[in-house]
Formats: C-alpha cells, sequence, structure tokens
C-alpha cells in the first residue's frame, strides 16, 4: 500500500514570510505611527484612572486633603506678593497687581509642574513598565491630566482674586477655555519630549529647577513687561514676546484683565499660543514615539 507524502506549504517559506502570513510581529517592536495614536486613544480611561488616583495619592496624607488644591496656589501667591508687590514695589508700575501676578504664577506653575513630571514620568514607573504592556505616552499625557486637574482649582480661585481686585466679569473670561486647552496640548507634548530625555539622562530632574526658574522671569510672572521693552535690545525683546510661557500668560490676562500690560496683541497671542501647541504637540508626540522600543530597558 503506497503512502502519499503531503507537502507543507509553509516548509519553503523564510521565517519572515511566516511571521508576514500569520500577523506575528517582533516583540517589543515600535508600532507604526498611526497604530499607536489608536492604541494611546483606546488607552484613554487608564490614563483617566491613573491621573486621578495620582490626584488623589498626592493628598493621602494630608489632614486637609484636596483641600491643598486651593491653599497651594493662594499661598504662593501671597508670598510673591510680599516679595515682589510689597519689598520690592512692583506694583505700583501695574493696576490690579494682584490678579495680575496670580494670572501669571498660576498659568507658569502649570507648565512648571508638568515640565518637572515629565522628566520622572519614566524613571520613577519601571515596575509599571516592565510589568504591563501599554503604549508609554500614557504616562506624561496621565501627568499632563493630573496637573490640569490642579490648574482648574487654581482658575476658580483666580477668578475670585480677579474680581475682588477690581475687574469685571464679562463675556472674554470664555477666552479661557481654549487657552488653557492650548496650553494643555503644549505641557503634553512638552512633557513627552522631556519624559524621553529624562529617561536616558537621570540627571536632568536636578537642571529642571533652574531652568525653569530662569524662564518665570523671562515670562512677565512677577513684574509688568512693560520692562521688557525698557530695558533689552529691540531685537531681544521681539524674541521674548515668541517664548510660549509669556503668550499663554498674556492670553489669560487678555481675558481676564481690561488693562494688563502686554506685549502683544490679542490676535498676535492666539495665533502664536495655536502655533505653539501644534509644535510641542506634534512634535513631542512624534520624538516620544520614536523612543518607545527604549523606555524600561536596561
Amino acid at each position: 500500500m503506497a503512502i502519499t507524502a503531503v507537502a507543507n506549504p509553509d516548509s519553503e517559506l523564510t521565517q519572515a514570510e511566516l511571521a508576514a502570513r500569520y500577523g506575528l510581529t517582533v516583540a517589543g517592536d515600535r508600532p507604526s505611527l498611526t497604530s499607536y495614536t489608536r492604541q494611546l486613544w483606546s488607552y484613554r480611561h487608564f490614563i483617566s484612572a491613573y491621573a486621578n488616583a495620582k490626584l488623589v495619592a498626592s493628598f493621602s496624607t494630608a489632614r486637609l486633603g484636596r483641600l491643598w488644591q486651593v491653599l497651594t496656589p493662594l499661598t504662593n501667591a501671597a508670598v510673591y506678593y510680599l516679595i515682589f508687590g510689597v519689598v520690592l514695589g512692583t506694583s505700583q508700575n501695574v493696576e490690579n497687581f494682584i490678579a495680575y501676578l496670580c494670572t501669571g504664577l498660576f498659568v507658569f506653575t502649570f507648565t512648571q509642574t508638568v515640565v518637572s513630571g515629565g522628566v520622572t514620568a519614566i524613571t520613577s514607573n519601571l515596575g509599571l513598565i516592565r510589568a504591563l504592556h501599554f503604549p508609554r505616552a500614557s504616562l506624561p499625557i496621565a501627568i499632563t491630566l493630573t496637573q490640569f486637574q490642579h490648574l482648574l482649582a487654581s482658575i476658580v480661585v483666580l477668578a475670585g482674586i480677579v474680581l475682588i481686585d477690581g475687574e469685571p466679569l464679562t463675556f472674554e473670561w470664555l477666552l479661557l477655555i481654549p487657552a488653557i486647552l492650548l496650553q494643555s496640548i503644549f505641557n503634553a507634548g512638552l512633557a513627552m519630549a522631556m519624559a524621553r530625555i529624562g529617561s536616558k539622562v537621570t540627571d536632568l530632574k536636578q537642571v529642571v529647577p533652574f531652568v525653569m526658574r530662569t524662564w518665570m522671569y523671562a515670562s512677565g510672572v512677577l513684574y509688568s513687561v512693560e520692562n521688557f521693552e525698557k530695558h533689552l535690545p529691540e531685537a531681544a525683546a521681539w524674541l521674548v514676546q515668541l517664548n510660549p510661557l509669556l503668550v499663554y500668560i498674556e492670553l489669560m490676562r487678555h481675558a481676564l484683565m481690561e488693562t494688563a500690560p502686554v506685549t502683544a496683541s490679542a490676535m498676535q497671542s492666539w495665533l502664536l499660543g495655536i502655533g505653539w501647541a501644534a509644535a510641542a504637540g506634534v512634535l513631542g508626540f512624534v520624538y516620544f514615539w520614536r523612543g518607545e522600543k527604549e523606555y524600561g530597558r536596561g
């Protein structure tokens, strides 16, 4: 009785061809940008839950709990007002200086805390990264979302300060919504870029506080922005106007205050704000994605 051999159709295929036929991919390989974006969107509930957990945990050991979301910005504003408004007398050049100061301080703090958290987004979550499979961009985005919730509490406080300081409630206050969203996109892109750099350069977290302090002084947070034109060469003063944090601070001041000194018109600030958000958001995301397979290695 003859036995007929049945040829195996897969026997002559290379490993690459077999992988392609059955949809196999290299473990830990970086997905395409489109696929990565879809994965990130599918993990949106995880990002939200993780951000909320981080927010709750940050106040879990404090007796006053989440009340510190309000007390912290108020305390910071009081300290800076005492030093710059009273001792150094910068309030003499700005009408409604308290509202001016608090607006700049709250907007700057939003970016400052996101950048500081973004630097350690990977290195402080190595256990989670090595244990679970998820798009790593979830971590810096969750940090941005956590600080966004802090900002919302600060905005409620800021609104009361602005009204008490004599500014009227107008329809322009509605411009706070797109201004905050643009800054959030900018912050998320910056956080992702800093997260990739921070995963390789661990000493970066020691340098960031000095960089952010310098950035604060260059953003007109604590004094009138008219000082830039008075004390800087024309070219340098023009470059200062491009400072993204100054742009977002001035968008908020345009919305909340009628007489605040600014370096640019509202239209110019909006165009710059949109440009910075698009550039930082896209470039930061792509830069982080390109290092996806490196995170948690070594």
